[in-house]
């Protein structure tokens, strides 16, 4: 794995970011972990994904565990860095990279959408920083 998409749930912003990764990416690979795993992912994060022609129906939400960290060469939380939701090892990395995205969870579609926009142009940008 090459990079690690960490958001608490790993049910709607982590995972569509590993969904563009994995799309747009040739030669690297994404995956997606929570601090606090939901039972499943968003039925609308789904549903806007899908919307772009990537499905991720049959994703599940993950535990973050220290050994995917120090497997990943950049990790890329979504918003939810704090030393209070994420354990040390995660706070202590020199790969990571917070992108502060607002938790869409609870919103309308139209804020997935929003979200889904920009996590798709950050991914497009880090696809040519991991491949060159």
């Amino acid at each position: 794995m090459d990079v690690l998409f960490v958001c608490v749930g790993n049910s709607a912003r982590s995972q569509m970011a590993k969904g563009f990764y994995n799309h747009y990416a040739r030669r690297t690979r994404a995956e997606s972990a929570g601090t606090e795993p939901a039972p499943r992912v968003s039925r609308k994060a789904i549903e806007v994904m899908k919307e772009k022609g990537i499905d991720i129906s049959k994703e599940e939400p993950k535990l973050l565990t220290q050994e995917m960290v120090t497997r990943a060469k950049k990790v890329v939380t979504m918003g939810c860095l704090s030393r209070e939701s994420c354990p040390f090892f995660l706070v202590e990395s020199n790969k990571l990279e917070d992108w502060a995205l607002p938790d869409p969870k609870g919103k309308s579609i139209e804020e997935f959408r929003r979200v889904r926009e920009e996590i798709e142009r950050r991914v497009k940008k880090l696809v040519e920083e991991m491949e060159g």
